[in-house]
This record gives structure tokens, sequence and C-alpha cells, in this order.
């Protein structure tokens, strides 16, 4: 064991493990990355299959990145964001409210994901306070959603593993039953269904509007509760119904924002505008912490007075605004701007999803393979007629990772869903490798 591994263990407590684990299975220690691959002290290198944490947008030291980050680090790198601003947060702050949807005209900076979902919660509570709608105090979320590990993140999280033993100090977030495609009840495919299951929605809101400020929701795509994809109807049907009842709209595109399912933002899918979006990870392509909170000039004007009127959002992040990670967010936009990148992404997101389904047909194991994009999962399965799932404890999601890593992909499974959510860069040689040595994984465990 080399010297910093041995001080990694002595000193770090990572996060999302059992730190016990590492005592058989002690941390990677990346040296260098490039492209879609990263090199660990030994020499070894690992295809990064899921950039990192879905951040990694245009790959590992990125030459235009890495240059516009050099050019700024030598103008200012940070600088106090309250009656102070710097030229690149206003130019990538341009930027988003032209590529973004229609509703949205204003930016609000902070530094992670979580973050920017607590600041969307509290603009929508403080903003329906303005209006004097005072029983507007609760949030809706659905089941199986994910938005962060902060307190008021948690509070709109319907996942155990996270939020279980913190629940005596969360939020009273009212829970609606959410789509559920691979196990449908309706009998449907997402494919051709009228999000019959948006009905649970429906009557939440109908019976409950009075106190509801907003609807916090993953477009799309169900991230950490892994990789649940469903229907753009349901987004249709929720943006009407918010809309209806008059109850804000919050699309949380952190993980799917960015090209992620073939389109820049996910709720083009349904060609819905939200009230509020928020944007973190490939927003400054896994280079930076940043987030941002885009929302529509009717909030904003709420909040909008003379100082003694006490209106003002009072929320701050020292790191809001940074120059350094501005500047790196434009030169992201640039780059899928000049660089055609989601016309190329359609041909690559088509032939992982084609490679995948060709190496699981007739699996048994294999209970579903889903596709949106540039992201694909593949669900693992006990039972394929019944569809039953492996018990958690089992971890077979995990050791499947293990198995990977000696082979040379990093896969971080969900549970027992593995996915593919590549940086954009990786070229068809990898897309191969990465789909047949995923699979060597997948037998070579159940073998």
């Amino acid at each position: 064991m080399n010297e910093y591994i041995k001080k990694d263990l002595e000193y770090i407590w990572h996060p999302c493990s059992q730190m016990k684990d590492y005592e058989d299975f002690p941390p990677i220690v990346i040296e260098k990355g490039h492209g879609c691959y990263l090199y660990d002290m030994e020499g070894n290198k690992y295809l990064d299959c899921i950039s990192s944490w879905w951040t990694t947008t245009f790959g590992h030291s990125n030459r235009r990145i890495n240059d516009a980050l050099k050019k700024q680090v030598d103008q200012i790198e940070h600088v106090i964001f309250a009656n102070f601003s710097n030229k690149p947060a206003i130019e990538i702050a341009e930027k988003l409210i032209k590529i973004t949807p229609d509703r949205l005209k204003k930016v609000y900076f902070a530094d992670n994901g979580s973050s920017a979902v607590e600041i969307a919660l509290k603009m929508s509570f403080h903003y329906h306070q303005h209006k004097g709608n005072e029983k507007k105090t609760r949030f809706v979320a659905i089941s199986d959603a994910y938005h962060g590990e902060t307190l008021g993140s948690l509070s709109v999280c319907d996942l155990d593993l996270y939020n279980q033993i913190y629940k005596p100090l969360l939020l009273n977030t009212l829970r609606v039953e959410g789509p559920d495609c691979f196990r449908c009840k309706y009998n449907k495919t997402r494919e051709n269904c009228n999000a019959e299951c948006f009905e649970h929605m429906e009557k939440a809101l109908r019976e409950n509007h009075e106190e509801l400020c907003s609807v916090i929701i993953e477009p799309m795509v169900q991230g950490a509760a892994g990789m649940k994809i469903y229907s753009p109807v349901y987004l249709k049907k929720l943006r009407e119904a918010c809309d209806k009842y008059d109850i804000i709209l919050i699309a949380d595109e952190i993980a799917v924002g960015f090209g992620r399912t073939g389109k820049m933002f996910a709720c083009e899918h349904a060609d819905i505008s939200p009230d509020i979006m928020c944007l973190s990870k490939g927003l400054s392509a896994g280079y930076m912490p940043m987030s941002a909170v885009l929302t529509s000039e009717d909030i904003y004007n709420k909040f909008y007075g003379e100082y003694k009127e006490l209106k003002a959002f009072l929320h701050s992040h020292t790191y809001a605004g940074n120059a350094m990670a501005c500047a790196i967010a434009t030169e992201n936009i640039k780059i899928f701007e000049e660089e055609k990148v989601l016309e190329k992404n359609k041909a690559k997101g088509e032939l992982i999803k084609k490679l995948t389904l060709e190496k699981a047909k007739d699996h048994p194991h294999v209970g579903e393979v889903r596709n949106l994009g540039m992201i694909t999962a593949i669900e693992l399965v006990k039972d394929k007629k019944t569809k039953e799932g492996f018990p958690w404890e089992e971890r077979v999601g995990y050791e499947i990772y293990k198995i990977a890593l000696k082979k040379g992909l990093l896969l971080r499974p969900i549970g027992n869903v593995l996915y593919f959510l590549p940086p954009y860069v990786i070229g068809e040689k990898e897309m191969h490798f990465m789909v047949d040595k995923c699979f060597e994984s997948i037998d070579e465990y159940f073998d």
C-alpha cells in the first residue's frame, strides 16, 4: 500500500461510503485524467463511464476549458458578489437565460446542487408569503425523489437510504406516488402511455393546493432512484396543474441538464418551462463547484422593493458567482454551440443503446435497459418474469463495480442499477469497450 493511500485512510472520511469497506477495498488514488480516462498512481487506467458523478461533460483535462481557466486566474479569481460583480458571471448569466426555457429570466448563483435546491425551496415559499398566500407553506415531491442532502433538500427526497434517520428533523413534505414505468400498474409503456399515473399528483394538488407552495421534480429521469425514465406527458400535465392551482414548479435539472437526456435541458422533451430551474454538475464541466437557480420575472419582482420593505431574498454563499467557475461554465456552453455537441451525441446515445440491448438480450438477470439521450441504465433483477429485484444487502451492483474496475471501467452503480453516462468526448472504440467490459463483469459475477 503506497503512502498516499495510507494517508487517505488515516485522514479522510469519504462520501457515500461505509469506511469499513476500505479495509479490503482501499481508495484508488487518481494521478491524472485525460478525455474519458482516469489514471491512478500505479499506472492503471479506467474508462470513466459515469463522468465522475455526472459532471464531466467534455472529459478530463479538456484543452479548451483548461485554457479558459488559465486565462481567468490571471485576471480575477473571486470577488464578493454583493454589490460587486465580474465579467464571467455576467456572461454566463446571459448565456443561461438565452438557452433555457422561456419563463426563466433571472439567475441566482450558488456553489453546489443541494444549495441550489435549498434556494429554490426558500424562494418558492417566500414568493407566496409576499403574495399574501400565507397558508402555502408545504412542498410536494414524488416517490423515489432525490434532490440533495442538506436538511431542506433531504426533506423533499424520498429515498430512505439518505433521509430515514433524519426524518425527525425534516419538513412536512407532501409525498405523492410518481411514475414507475418498469413496473407500471397501468400495463402501459413510457412510449405509449398518457401518464395515467399522474392521477395521484392531480388528486394531491386538487385536495391540498391551498397549502402547497411548490412542486419539485427531476424532469424525465429520476437519477438516484436508478435512472428511472418516465413519459414527458407527465411533465406536461404537471405544468398545467401547477398553473391551475397557483403552485410553483421547480425543475431539478442538476443531473439531467446540459445534454444528458439528448436535449440541452430535460424540460424540452415536454416543451414546458418551469418557474424555477436548478442547475449544477454539467454547468461547470466537472471542474469547479458551481450551481445556479434560474427563476421567472414574476418571482423576481415579488422580492423587488425599497430596503425598508424588507422584501429582499437574504440568502448568500461566499463563492456565489465565482469568476473562475463562471469562466469555465461559459466555455463549456461555447463548446456545445461551436462543436454541435447535441447533434453528435444523438448518434452516440443511439449506439450505446444498441450495443447494450444486444448484450442484454435474453440475459436472465437484466430486467430492463432504458435509455434517454446519453443516459443508458441496466436494471438487474433476481427474476426476469416477475421483475423481482435483489435484496439491497446482497450489494450485487457494488460487487460488479469492483469486478469492472479490474477490467478498466469506472461504473458507480445505484443499488442494482448499472448505468452509462460518459463524457461527451467518448469515441466509438471506447463505447464498445465500455459495454463489452460491463457485461463481462455482470457475467463474471453471476457465474
